[in-house]
């Protein structure tokens, strides 16, 4: 089989990077990661790739402009012939030069259930509105800040004694769950974009279903 190629870019610890590395290495999904690249040189994404035996590339982006940066990253992604690139806490925005160059190939994770909170501190945002249920999205990037078709979601209760610290955590089990989900859907070519939503095939010619409701978990 051949395996889908994952860049995944990463500005802080990895946590989300770890998972899909694991479910890679124990064949959970079929992809692999190519490169794993961060902007900043103290992520931790960096050492957990070197560990799992991956390329992992630091491009700096201090004092390089947004569309300049954004061709370097591109040129990597390229040079490890990348098929899908994972933003796994990739704190920059895209730029049309990405964009365009991987459209409709990119996902990312966040930590609520969008369109819901989109944003920064979108658990801070959660517990602010008082709501009783937050989670986590895997969505398709466009042009907007959070605002792709939704591709996986998981559902997390929020307590009563919930601070932002203890929500996060929870929500952050969940997408270790939910981001090699996603990918593996992708891989299998399990899904179909239309318009703003998307559309996932079941296994085995079974129809084809919609990821509209969130799984509830916790």
């Amino acid at each position: 089989m051949t395996l889908l190629r994952l860049g995944v870019l990463a500005s802080g610890s990895g946590s989300n990077l770890q998972a899909i590395l694991d479910a890679c290495a124990a064949k959970a999904i079929p992809a692999q990661v190519a490169v794993v690249i961060a902007n900043l040189p103290d992520a931790g994404a960096l050492e957990r790739g070197r560990a799992a035996g991956v390329p992992a590339v630091l491009v700096p982006h201090q004092g390089v402009p947004r569309e300049q940066y954004d061709a370097l990253l591109v040129d990597q992604l390229r040079r490890n012939q990348v098929e899908l690139v994972c933003l796994a806490g990739f704190m920059r925005l895209l730029s049309p030069v990405f964009l365009q160059a991987f459209q409709n190939n990119i996902l990312n994770i966040h930590p609520s259930l969008l369109p819901a909170f989109p944003g920064l501190h979108a658990v801070r945002q959660a517990l602010a509105a008082g709501v009783r249920v937050s989670g986590c999205t895997v969505h398709v990037v466009d042009e907007g800040t959070d605002t792709g078709p939704v591709l996986v979601q998981a559902a997390v209760p929020v307590l009563d004694d919930d601070d932002e610290d203890t929500l996060s955590a929870r929500i952050l089990a969940q997408e270790h769950r939910c981001y090699p989900r996603a990918i593996g859907l992708w891989a299998e070519g399990r899904y179909s974009i239309e318009g703003r939503r998307v559309r996932v095939r079941g296994a085995a010619g079974d129809p084809a279903r919609t990821l509209a409701a969130p799984e509830l978990s916790g």
